[in-house]
């Protein structure tokens, strides 16, 4: 069932055994484990069922530290959370990166790989990224891609997979058709109630942006909103616990961690086009498309004391053959042009666009359109050159020469105290504090990145017998990397098995609290270098099973609320 808390018929208090904040993968994750069972299960959602400028501006907030991270630009408020904007890369993390490394100072998880080993199976089904069986760090390289030596010691291949879901309509129809799922859109969590003694919340206070105030009671309460949002969450739950709820030990908030990533340099001539079927290309055909990932080789991470690091080859062409380029314009000109009033690809548009920043761009920009008439006409001239560029696709080369290719560099951020998000005292256009993001690289970071960045750039150049450039930042040593943040917020709630070295314990159930929980990558005590999703997906899976085993035991704590509370 889905209801607007916009419209007029909407209710303002909802009931429940289960409260979810955040429809993104996490969250819908927990509801589809709960779809069809008796329990009533009430799934909030800030935005709507598409992308909306009005909810997507409460994402704003500020950025205050050394590495610019713009919170807007982030996160996405609306059905299907940030996977609107996934790219779908899956990949399990690796031992190492769940590892307490002793060079890496408050890393390791509480739980071990093997603890989530079965649940990165249930995560592969969920995302559709089979066939292909999980190991640890990677899948099971496809069937006829031979495993082979990586270019050296210091690297290591990693097999990825590409997910074709798209979490926004994969789910409607279950939410729809389920009798025991709400999902209530544009309904934003202003604060969680507790108890006097702040040990169970009793109810969730929503609020719309046209001034409606509603409350939601339940059993359990499981935050799922994000790696910046769950912690401006917990602090914005002040009423009782007055540092926010989960804070007595000043841990929400801080560890916050990306993946920072930033150009390595340029790699010319040699195999330029062996090295782009071996990283570059699919291993095979697929829904979900197998890559090869370069990464640092665990051996090089303990040798040279380093945190994890992939990097990836962006391809760049040289110039089309005019048949080739008048094929290309003349397929872009009969695609439909994107709808200015189409709100949703808009705000979505704009969000890709400040992603992909600095990356390194494939395709020259095109050139004026001289219309279809005459592009068709180019193409049938120049037919020749579109025979070549298929010769060329049989025998897995690009279908234009690679001119050079352009090395980024992708890294793991060690768990910093001094990085982390906290409230602003801006306030957004429900009267909530902003957040604010402190996003800090500490020494062990700046090292591992120009040590890594050293090491994978040079080895691959020696391997495939390319000359390579560095970037400006390799040349000179005193430069720090301009890194950007890849939008995979982490730390915030990490797990721990004691208070006082996390905000949730091994189950993500915040501790002290007896019936709330954080879902989502905030409770990721470190990030690897892999893509979290499945991870965030796989530990949804986990937590869902915690819940079924408890929520019976747990009685509705709040059927009314006193006056006032609101």
């Amino acid at each position: 069932m889905i209801k607007d808390f916009r419209a007029p018929d909407c209710p303002d208090r909802f009931e429940a055994d289960l409260c979810i904040v955040g429809a993104g993968p996490a969250g819908l994750t927990i509801a589809a484990e709960f779809a069809n069972t008796r329990w009533k299960v009430c799934l909030l959602e800030s935005g709507g069922l598409h992308s909306e400028h009005a909810s997507q501006a409460l994402s704003d907030g500020e950025s205050v530290g050394p590495c610019m991270l713009d919170p807007g630009i982030s996160r996405l408020r609306a059905l299907g959370g940030a996977a609107r904007l996934w790219g779908g890369g899956c990949i399990p993390l690796s031992s190492l990166e769940m590892a307490a490394r002793e060079w890496v100072p408050d890393s390791g998880w509480p739980i071990g790989w093997n603890e989530l080993a079965p649940y990165y199976a249930r995560a592969s089904r969920a995302c559709r990224v089979e066939p292909g069986g999980i190991e640890d760090g990677s899948f099971v390289p496809p069937r006829g891609a031979a495993r082979r030596a990586p270019p050296s010691v210091n690297l290591s291949d990693r097999t990825f997979r590409i997910s074709p879901v798209d979490y926004a309509s994969t789910h409607l129809d279950l939410l729809r058709a389920a009798p025991n799922l709400e999902l209530v859109l544009h309904a934003n969590l202003m604060r969680l109630d507790v108890a006097e003694d702040a040990a169970a919340v009793l109810g969730a206070a929503i609020g719309g942006l046209d001034g409606r105030r509603g409350r939601v009671s339940a059993r359990l309460f499981v935050l799922a909103a994000g790696g910046l949002e769950n912690a401006r969450l917990l602090l914005l739950s002040d009423q009782v616990a007055r540092n926010g709820l989960g804070n007595d030990r000043d841990l929400v908030g801080r560890y916050f961690m990306d993946h920072p990533r930033c150009g390595l340099g340029t790699l010319h001539g040699g195999g330029l086009d062996r090295l782009a079927r071996g990283y570059a290309w699919p291993l095979d055909h697929a829904p979900a498309r197998a890559h090869r990932q370069l990464s640092l080789s665990d051996h090089a991470q303990r040798t040279h004391r380093l945190l994890a690091a992939r990097a990836w080859p962006f391809l760049v062409e040289r110039p089309a053959p005019p048949g080739v380029r008048a094929l290309r314009s003349l397929r872009a000109s009969l695609r439909r042009p994107a709808n200015p009033a189409d709100e949703s690809r808009c705000v979505e548009r704009q969000l890709l666009d400040a992603l992909d920043q600095d990356l390194p761009a494939r395709l020259p920009p095109p050139a004026p359109d001289p219309g279809r008439v005459r592009l068709a006409l180019s193409t049938l001239r120049h037919g020749g050159h579109l025979v070549h560029a298929g010769c060329r696709k049989l025998v897995r080369s690009p279908t234009v020469a690679t001119d050079r290719i352009e090395m980024v560099g992708y890294f793991e951020q060690a768990p910093n105290r001094d990085s982390r998000v906290a409230l602003s005292d801006q306030r957004d256009a429900l009267g909530l504090r902003k957040v604010k993001v402190d996003w800090r690289l500490g020494t062990l970071d700046e090292r591992s990145i120009r040590t890594a960045a050293t090491l994978m750039a040079s080895d691959v150049a020696a391997h495939f017998k390319c000359d390579f450039e560095p970037a400006d930042w390799l040349h000179d040593t005193s430069a720090t990397p301009r890194v950007q943040a890849t939008a995979h917020h982490m730390g915030t709630t990490r797990m721990a098995s004691s208070p006082g070295k996390g905000v949730v314990d091994l189950q993500c159930r915040v501790h002290g609290i007896d019936n709330l929980y954080v879902a989502g990558s905030s409770v990721f005590p470190t990030g690897g270098w892999s893509f979290p999703t499945l991870t965030v997906v796989a530990l949804a899976t986990r937590l869902a099973d915690e819940l079924h085993a408890r929520i019976a035991a747990v009685t509705t704590l709040a059927t009314s609320w006193p006056t006032g509370m609101l």
